[in-house]
Parts: structure tokens; sequence; C-alpha cells
């Protein structure tokens, strides 16, 4: 269907789709236009089975299409990453399983979809009409045009009526009290005062003990943090093609081949320049691929000879070219005499003990490689990190003191002893972003609305941007009742279709654990 969009995003099928197709199903998107005479036919497994209910791998992967492409017209391109990230191929997976329970359940309330029903809903979709009437000719033409038949798109609209009909008979059945509205009249209105303390890791962490015990602990039970990287030292040499220019000819034959093998390095304003006028060039790009080929020949001869006991002095020797040594070196820091040289780089790390690596040919030369020493990943001795270890496992501690301190300042204060200095919030209302003088948190806030002058002090404490805190009730101060009877209405209109959400998602989780879902495993493994 959204393959459809996007061919025709400026047409009148977007209308059909957002204003009569697609229902929002508390989060679950049900898409069932588009079937066409696909479903099971040509399957002989399933994708999804619920309970008695197969749906085809075809429907899956229309499902599937679907959503993708209706993430493709909101964010323009989809990488596999934001497949993962969204949850594209389980949303898939989902809308077809909750379809096809709703489908079962309306079933069981009693529900059902007449041809009256459905002749109504088509003959009311804006884009089947001309001048404001059902127009039967122009019906038919859109569906042939999206390559739809009139019983297919018939079954899915009654399809959609019917999960409509299971929507709305949950929905009806929610009724809210006015106790539920005054209650939400007073989350929405009341201001809530909060006393509280502090304790932050940075401040504690010169109460912090540590002896060698807790740093050989924490270097152990982080030892990831800690482990060095494998690194390795090695001898080289470099060759310089250049060295063997004076070793090589071109003829003119050779010449003219290189050109026309190369001929698209060779291009003017007006395009390719003709052999006479680029003649030097030629002859000189010519000689310096001989060179290069020469040289690597060499190398590779050096390596052969002497690989045996990888004696890189002697290939040195034979090359007349001097070999050079490296300290010790990570993949993440290697010398700087190999800035740049990720290939060398990584046989440096291949290179086994005793033999010559090689020939590795770069921009800057044609290498040859001898392995000097190999140090593993390892986790080093204490006394090597100990200044790190002690700076992160105080960090650590600090934060648990913090924690330690918060939950014992709950403790006293509950009982009403201990001296800590209290601050104080000021006021703020639930709906606020931010608590004065803690900070951003929605834990923070949710927990002071629900405490009491019986019980005041939260039970847990919060941490925000990493401090700790107690936090206590100071003070509610109640939004006047005579407002109530003026807000009621509204208030009704903004809960009631929150909890008729709430009624349906509970209705729908209830379903899905009474089913026997089973999901095909070559499916699962996508």
């Amino acid at each position: 269907m959204l393959g459809i969009m996007r061919k025709y995003k400026q047409s009148v099928i977007i209308k059909i789709v957002f204003g009569v197709i697609v229902l929002s199903f508390v989060g679950t998107i049900f898409l069932v236009w588009g079937k066409g005479d696909s479903g099971l036919k040509g399957s002989t497994g399933y994708a999804i089975k619920v309970d008695r209910t197969k749906i085809s791998y075809e429907e899956y992967q229309q499902s599937y299409q679907r959503i993708r492409g209706m993430f493709q017209q909101m964010l323009g391109a989809v990488t596999p990453e934001m497949e993962k990230q969204y949850g594209i191929k389980k949303s898939a997976v989902d809308n077809l399983i909750n379809q096809a329970l709703v489908k079962h359940e309306a079933g069981n309330m009693g529900l059902s979809v007449s041809r009256e029903e459905v002749v109504k809903a088509v003959a009311a979709v804006p884009a089947f009409q001309k001048d404001g009437v059902f127009n039967f000719d122009q019906y038919q033409q859109l569906l042939k045009s999206q390559r739809m038949t009139p019983a297919a798109f018939e079954e899915a609209e009654k399809e959609e009526l019917l999960i409509k009909k299971a929507q709305e008979k949950i929905k009806g059945e929610v009724k809210v009290t006015d106790d539920q509205l005054f209650k939400q009249f007073r989350q929405d209105n009341d201001r809530v005062e909060l006393s509280f303390v502090s304790f932050s890791p940075a401040e504690l962490e010169k109460e912090v003990k540590l002896t060698d015990q807790d740093l050989q602990a924490y270097l152990q039970s982080h030892q990831e943090e800690f482990r060095s990287q494998e690194q390795v030292s090695i001898s080289y040499l470099i060759i310089n093609p250049a060295a063997y220019s004076g070793a090589v000819t071109l003829s003119e034959e050779e010449a003219n081949g290189f050109y026309q093998k190369h001929i698209d390095r060779y291009q003017g304003k007006g395009g390719i320049l003709p052999y006479a006028e680029v003649k030097e060039q030629v002859k000189k790009d010519g000689v310096a691929d001989k060179s290069a080929k020469l040289a690597y020949e060499k190398a590779a001869e050096a390596v052969n000879k002497f690989s045996k006991g990888g004696d890189l002095t002697a290939a040195a020797d034979s090359l007349k070219v001097k070999s050079a040594d490296t300290p010790l070196f990570s993949l993440k820091s290697p010398p700087p005499a190999f800035a740049g040289e990720s290939e060398v780089i990584s046989r440096a790390f291949m290179v086994k003990s005793g033999e010559l690596g090689g020939p590795v040919e770069t921009t800057k030369g044609i290498y040859l490689l001898k392995l000097k020493e190999k140090r593993p990943a390892a986790v080093p001795p204490l006394a090597e990190v100990r200044k790190r270890v002690e700076e992160l496992a105080r960090k650590d501690k600090a934060k648990e003191l913090a924690k330690k301190k918060a939950e014992e300042a709950i403790a006293q204060v509950t009982k009403g002893a201990g001296s800590y200095k209290l601050q104080e919030s000021g006021p703020f209302l639930y709906k606020d972003p931010a608590v004065p003088k803690i900070g951003p948190s929605r834990d923070v806030v949710d927990a002071a609305f629900k405490l009491t002058t019986a019980a005041p002090v939260a039970p847990t404490p919060f941490t925000v941007n990493g401090s700790w805190y107690m936090i206590k009730l100071k003070s509610r101060i109640e939004a006047p009742k005579e407002q109530f009877a003026a807000q009621k209405e509204s208030i009704r209109g903004k809960l009631l279709p929150k909890m008729q959400e709430e009624a349906i998602t509970a209705w729908l989780k209830g379903l899905r654990e009474k089913a026997k879902i089973t999901i095909n495993p070559a499916l699962a493994a996508e």
C-alpha cells in the first residue's frame, strides 16, 4: 500500500490510505488494505500462526513493506540500522497477530458487518465520489489503477469495520467516575513543595577509603577497561620504485599500449587528449609503472630467498636499502613512520616469528617486514595502572556512598530523627518539566504527587544528574474545589480517551496471553 503511496504521492489515493484504510489501534496499526488476491495462495507453510489462524509469508511481507514504506514517507530513507531502531519487522508481526486476535474476538463478541455497512462505508470515500455522490465507474477505475479488485477492497473494508466495532465496544465500556475526574483535577492543578537532602558523589570522594584489596577487586571486576591492546614491534625496509627507473626502458609500442590502457588519465577540457599531445607524460608514467613492477619483483625475489631464515638484513643488503626498527605499537597507535599506511600496519600483526612479511605495496613504496616482538593483549598488574584504578574505584565508591547516605537519610527522617539540613524545592505542578533545585526527573515528580501528610517521605532515593536525593513532602497546595465544576467536562474530554486506550491495551494484552502464537523460526531469524 505504501509502495503505491510513494508512486502516487500527489494522487487522491493518499486520501484513501489515511482517511479510510489505516486504523490506529493503541499504537498498533492494522493495515489490511492491499491484500489483493495473494493471501495464502502459492504458500505451503505459514509465517505466523495465531491459534488456528495461519498467516502466510506473503501477508507478512505485505505488512512489513507497508510499515517500512510509511517510515520512508516520514523519514525519506530507511537504513537497516533504522529498521532495528524502530522495530519495523516486529511491528509487522505484531500487527498481523493483533489483527487476527481482534477479528476472532469480534466474532466472540457477537459482532458482524453487514453488506449494507460495507457499501455505505465505500460510498462515503470522497475519492470514489463525483460531485459529492458515489460514482461506480470512478470507483472501479481507481481500484484498477492500483491493481485491486472491488471484491478485495471491500473484504478489506469489512475487516476494518469489524475491528473498529470491536474497538468501539471496548471503548464504550469505559466509564470515568467523578472520583477519577477529581483526582485528575487535583493532579493537574495542585502544587507540591518538597523538602530534600542531596548527596553528591563528587563531594563524597574525599570520604572514600580504599585498600589494596579494594583496588585489586576493582581491577578484577573491570578487566576490560584496563586490558592493554596487542602490541608488536617490527623491523622493516622500504623500496622506492624510482630507484629502478634507470633500469627500465619503454618502447614506442609499450608507450602507446600504456596510453590506450590508461586513456582516462589523459583528459583535457575537450575530452580525451590525443597521444601526440601527451606523449612525454605517457612515457614518464609508463616508466614509473614499469619501475614499480620491477621493484615489486625484486622485493618478492628477496622474500623468497631470505624468508626461511627471516634475514631482513640480508634482504636489505641485496636490495641496497637500509632497514629500520619500530618500538612496540598497537593497531590504534601506530608509529609515526607508518602514518596512513593501514595495509602495512595490518600486515605487521600478521607476520609470523622467523619469517619475512610482504611485499606490501603502498603509495610510499614497497615494504618488507620482520616481527621483532609481540605482546598479547593482557590486564596489567595493579602497580602499572594503580593511579587510574584508584581514580575510577573512588568515583564508583562515592556513588555507592551517596546512595547509601540517601537511604540512611530516608530511614532517619521517616522516624523524625537525624540532623539533616533540609533544602526546599519551592512549589511545582505535575506537568512541570523539572523539579526546582533538583532537576528534570519524571520519577521524582510522580513520587512527589503520591506523598501524603500521613506518609510524607518517599521510601526510596532518587538519582538526578548524578546526585542522590531523599525527598519529603513539605506541603501540597490544593487547587480551589470550586474550580472543579468548571473544568470537569474538559478533564473528562482528556481523561476518557486515555482510559479508553489503556482499556484497549489491557484487552489486547489479555488476548495475546490467552492465545497460542507461533512464529516461523525462519521468520524469527530475519
